[in-house]
C-alpha cells in the first residue's frame, strides 16, 4: 500500500514511529511532505481535510473516545461536542475533556478508543439523554453486552450514572425514540414501547393501554405506499377505540412543553370521560 493510501487508512494523521512500524522509509516519509501532506508538529503527518478530533487525538497521544467517537461508529448524538473528548492514561496536554480509565483495546486502524471505552466514557460524562442514546445504539448496533456496562458501572458512587444505566431501554429504535422515552420518564408519564397492537401492528408507545403516541421520523409519507400504510393504521386504531398522538423529531426535541402538555390533555380527557 502506497504510503499516503496508508495514512488515510489510518485515519489520515500519523506520528513518525506509526508509519517506521508500518513498514515505511524516511524517504517515503519525505515524500508526504512534497505530496502537501501537513506537519502540524514535528513528527506527525496529517492529510488536507483530517477529522480533527483525530489529529488532536495523535497531537495528544491518546484516542478519540466518549461523544467525539459517536460519528466514527455510527452511534446516536444529536449535536457534536464543542471540545475533543480524548483518552489517555497521561495528565499531558490541555484544551480537550480527558477520559483517563482505557479498559480496551482500541480500534485497530484508527486513533479511537474502542467502542466499550466510548459508552463508558459516555456514560460517566454526558447527562441523559444524550449518555443513554449513545449506549442504546451502541448495544443495538455494535453488540456491547449490557452486562458489560453494569459490571464496569454499578461501583460508580456517581447518581446520574447509577440513573442513567438503570434508564436504558433497548426497546428504543432512534435517537429520537431515546429522546421521548426520557421525555416521557422526566414528567411522570408512564408508557409502554414497541407494542404490537392485533389489526393495526407495532406503535413506539402505548400510554395507559389507549393512547398511541407514535414519533415519526424523517423518511415518513416519503413514498406514497407508506402514506397509505399509515393512514390505514391510523383509521384501524382509531376503530379500535384508541387516541394517536403523531409527533416529528422536531417535536420532541424543540417542543417539549408541547409535546407534554398535549399528551396530559388526552390522558386527561379519558379520566373524565
Amino acid at each position: 500500500m502506497d504510503i499516503a493510501d496508508y495514512l488515510r487508512h489510518v485515519g489520515g494523521v500519523a506520528r513518525t514511529g506509526q508509519l517506521l512500524a508500518a513498514g515505511y522509509s524516511r524517504t517515503d516519509l519525505s515524500h508526504l511532505v512534497a505530496s502537501g501532506v501537513r506537519q502540524p508538529r514535528r513528527g506527525v503527518f496529517a492529510v488536507p481535510g483530517c477529522r480533527p478530533e483525530f489529529e488532536a487525538a495523535i497531537l495528544c497521544n491518546a484516542r478519540v473516545s466518549c461523544a467525539s467517537a459517536a460519528e466514527t461508529y455510527g452511534l446516536w448524538l444529536r449535536r457534536p461536542p464543542a471540545q475533543h473528548h480524548l483518552a489517555c492514561n497521561h495528565g499531558h496536554g490541555s484544551g480537550f475533556i480527558r477520559h483517563r480509565t482505557v479498559r480496551f483495546a482500541p480500534h485497530p486502524a484508527l486513533p479511537v478508543a474502542a467502542v466499550e471505552d466510548v459508552v463508558l466514557h459516555a456514560m460517566t460524562c454526558l447527562a441523559p439523554p444524550a449518555s443513554t442514546a449513545i449506549a442504546t445504539s451502541a448495544l443495538r448496533l455494535h453488540g456491547v453486552p449490557l452486562a458489560l456496562l453494569k459490571d464496569q458501572l454499578t461501583a460508580d458512587r456517581s447518581g446520574r450514572v447509577r440513573k442513567a444505566l438503570h434508564e436504558l431501554d433497548l426497546r428504543a429504535e432512534s435517537i429520537v425514540e431515546v429522546d421521548a422515552q426520557h421525555l416521557f420518564r422526566a414528567n411522570g408519564i408512564g408508557y409502554d414501547a414497541q407494542v404490537y397492537l392485533p389489526g393495526i401492528g407495532r406503535v413506539d408507545f402505548l400510554l395507559e393501554g389507549f393512547l398511541i403516541v407514535e414519533v415519526d421520523g424523517f423518511a415518513f409519507h416519503s413514498r406514497r405506499a407508506d402514506m397509505r400504510r399509515d393512514l390505514n393504521r391510523n383509521n384501524a386504531s382509531t376503530l379500535g377505540g384508541f387516541a394517536s398522538l403523531h409527533y416529528m423529531p422536531e417535536h420532541i426535541w424543540f417542543e417539549p412543553e408541547r409535546v407534554v402538555a398535549e399528551i396530559r390533555a388526552a390522558l386527561g380527557r379519558r379520566a373524565a370521560a
